[in-house]
């Protein structure tokens, strides 16, 4: 159930990443280029790799570790790039939604890195 969520969000998210470059394209305005590439990298990349693990090591999958890990990876990787937009439409005084966002990322990832260590790679059929 992670997995298949984590890839269907991952999906989404790379769609209006490449909806939202497509607009900067068009507009010839790549103000947001940052926020699109952190939209890109942690919201698509992040979530369909820790996807494709949760499915490669099933018993991973079904902590309560890893519910939590792809509640924040989702919410970081959304909060992430919002931050950043604000900050590059609206200036320093919203700094802090940028940190929020990748704090919370972050911890996604050491909760992430936490999980691999202590179950590993997939097992060979």
């Amino acid at each position: 159930m992670i997995a298949s969520n984590l890839l269907r969000v991952s999906v989404v998210i790379i769609l209006i990443g490449m909806i939202m470059g497509m607009a900067m394209g068009m507009a010839q305005d790549f103000r947001l280029a940052p926020a699109h590439a952190h939209l890109n990298l942690v919201g698509f990349v992040c979530l369909f790799l820790a996807g494709l693990y949760y499915q490669a090591v099933p018993k991973a999958a079904e902590t309560t570790l890893a519910k939590w890990q792809a509640w924040l990876a989702v919410i970081g990787a959304i909060a992430f790039p919002i931050g950043i937009a604000a900050v590059l439409l609206g200036g320093p005084q919203y700094e802090m939604y940028t940190i929020a966002g990748s704090l919370i990322a972050f911890v996604a990832m050491l909760l992430f890195a936490t999980i691999v260590f202590r179950h590993g790679a997939p097992s060979r059929a």
